[in-house]
């Protein structure tokens, strides 16, 4: 819980270029017949755009700041950790993942450390997400996930691969001292199958 207390807005991750390449990933992904989740919503500013293109959309956020930024946005959103208390399934799930790689004296004590805060490898979330995004997943389902250079997008790429996903880069842009990438995350049927 935070020991001090600063405005709302300051305490919800605002909209900045992994913000808007993940929202333009997901128009280009998102079908009319898609049942949308966000996790992690922040803003609300991805989810918010997808709600006049796909059948339902939904969100989740730890940070009830964020809770109250995607209801505000028009958007169903559940305070939640990542998908617990959630059943799905979900054609297309959004996800902008704390990702900075952080060591325990970095950290700072307030809800905006939910966004940022990857722990020390940057992937500590993004590994918790992995192993139960299947869980509300459609069977041919999609994921878009946003990740950075500073995380080891090859990292990212060989955990899902191992959970048996195809991953695909679909958008990328250079900021700044970083890399962000878009990947497209989908089941491997015939891994499964095989």
């Amino acid at each position: 819980m935070p020991l001090f207390s600063r405005s709302p807005e300051d305490q919800v991750y605002q909209p900045a270029e992994d913000t808007f390449l993940l929202r333009d990933a997901a128009l280009a992904e998102v079908r009319s017949d898609d049942r949308v989740l966000e996790v992690g919503c922040g803003s609300g500013t991805v989810i918010a755009a997808l709600r006049e293109r796909a059948a339902a959309v939904v969100a989740t956020d730890i940070n009830p700041h964020a809770v109250r930024a995607g209801r505000e946005q028009g958007v169903e959103t559940v305070r939640t950790d990542l998908f617990a208390g959630l059943r799905g399934p979900f054609d297309l799930v959004l996800f902008n993942p704390p990702y900075l790689p952080t060591l325990p004296e970095e950290r700072i004590d307030d809800w905006l450390e939910y966004a940022l805060d990857g722990g020390p490898t940057g992937r500590a979330t993004i590994e918790r997400f992995a192993e139960e995004v299947g869980r509300v997943l459609a069977p041919f389902g999609r994921v878009l996930l946003l990740v950075s250079s500073l995380t080891g997008v090859d990292e990212v790429r060989k955990l899902f691969a191992d959970l048996g996903y195809i991953v695909i880069l679909v958008a990328e842009e250079r900021v700044e001292d970083e890399d962000l990438v878009v990947l497209r995350i989908g089941r491997d049927l015939c891994r499964l199958t095989g």
